[in-house]
Formats: structure tokens, sequence, C-alpha cells
């Protein structure tokens, strides 16, 4: 099987493809601000091996410094275009081979061509911050093309600029009772994922981080996203298989083209 996808909590994932280990979001700490991890326990040292880690946008649960410094030395990270001005903390990271990407931008890891992608997210460092970086989605092209879709909203042309792939990694929730703009939620991640066409599909963004002292307030918005999602999947695009993982589990897949 050509890929196989490891869903560790919240947008990171493990990505192997072509014998090239990628790790999305990497986000592992019990707390950050006032979130809570309610679900999975941190992960293994194992989760941390990659040979490339990708950085979707500059929030503090998708761009986390902490976990970051913790990557093994010559782990190359991508990061959009900007963040090493916007973020400070990631000029201190000189074990990590660092580069910037733009919607377009093309880098080589091993045996993956990893492609930049834009998505429809606020690309600030927050809460407050004067510099932008574009948010950014990433396709993997190997023995597979797997969309690690990051943060984003429904956009027009969103298939045309991700183009056909095999594996969609898809956010269906969030870390509250509420998703703001530029978010998909179990219902616009089913309509997107009828527009990728892509036959596999991993919901992930939701079920592991909740503000403390919420843990009674509405909270099927935190369990309900990954069913809802697997439920509109079988509505919006029929015949798409949904692997729905557990904290720390993995699906192989293959390759329909």
């Amino acid at each position: 099987m050509p890929v196989e996808v490891t869903w560790w909590g919240h947008a990171t994932c493990t990505v192997e493809d072509s014998r090239t280990r990628v790790l999305t979001d990497p986000l592992f700490a019990r707390r950050l601000a006032h979130l809570r991890r309610r679900r999975g326990g941190v992960p293994t040292a194992d989760a941390w091996q990659a040979d490339v880690a990708l950085v979707s946008h500059l929030h503090a649960d998708h761009l986390h410094l902490p976990t970051l410094a913790r990557l093994a030395p010559g782990t190359r990270l991508l990061v959009p275009r900007g963040a090493l001005r916007a973020v400070p903390g990631l000029r201190r990271l000189t074990h990590l081979g660092v580069s910037e990407m733009a919607p377009g931008d093309v880098t080589k890891v091993g045996g993956l061509a990893v492609r930049a992608v834009p998505a429809r997210h606020d690309g600030r460092r927050l809460p407050v911050g004067p510099h932008r970086s574009p948010a950014l989605g990433y396709v993997l092209e190997g023995e597979a093309r797997t969309y690690f879709a990051g943060d984003t909203g429904l956009f027009e042309g969103m298939a045309e600029e991700v183009g056909p792939v095999d594996v969609a990694l898809l956010p269906v929730g969030g870390w509250g009772p509420y998703l703001g703009e530029g978010h998909l939620d179990a219902g616009r991640a089913a309509e997107a994922l009828a527009r990728l066409g892509a036959p596999s599909a991993v919901p992930v963004h939701y079920g592991t981080y909740w503000p403390i002292g919420m843990d009674a307030v509405r909270p099927h918005e935190f369990h309900a996203p990954g069913h809802e999602f697997e439920r509109l999947a079988a509505r919006h695009a029929p015949g798409v298989a949904v692997h729905r993982l557990g904290h720390g589990e993995s699906v192989r897949l293959g390759v329909a083209r």
C-alpha cells in the first residue's frame, strides 16, 4: 500500500509515502493556553520522528514552538511565507531546516513533492500581529496524492487549486462550541470532499482539545464531528471511504487513479 496515515489528534498527522515521513501541524502538548487535551495521551517519542514537518498557518495550535523545538536535528520544516518575520521564535530553531512556502511553491523531500496550495483562513499570529502570512494547505505527491487542508473554509476554485487527490485530510470541527469564519464543520467538510473527488478521507481537527471549564457545555460539539462527517459524506460524496481514526490509530490506503 502506498500511503499510511496516523492521526495523533487535532490537526497533527503522520503521513508515510515513498519512504518519506511527514508530520502535519505538530502539536504535542497536554495544555495550550486555555485548552486542555481531553482525548488521547501525548504521543510517544516515535510520533516526533519525521523527514519534514508542515505548518499550515501561524495560529498557536498549528505553529506550536515548544513542539517544533523537540523535533530531531535536521528535520525539514515548511512554513507559510513571512512566518520567520511574524514569529521570531522560529529563527531560534537552528536545528531545523526551515523553508517558507507560498501557494504554488513545490519542495522536494525524499521521495515526495510537497506543493503548497491556498487556504481560506486568517493567517496572522494571534491574538494580535501586524504581519500577515498566507494560510496554506499542502498536497503530498508520491505514490499517492494526499491533501492536508490545514484550517480552511470552502472557497471558489478549491478543486482546481488542490488538483486531483487520492486522500483528503479534512478539518471537521475545532476546539470550542462555535467555529468562526474560515473553518470547515462536518457539513462543509463533506461538501469539500464532494468537490475534491478524493476516494478516501480522514477527518481531523476535532475531539482533542477543549477549553478548561467547558467540559459540560455542549459536549456533543466536542465528540460528534467525526461521526457527523461520516454521515454527511455518505450523502454528499457517496462511495468515498471515510476513515474515522482514534487517537494514535493508523490506516493504510491504496490509490484509485
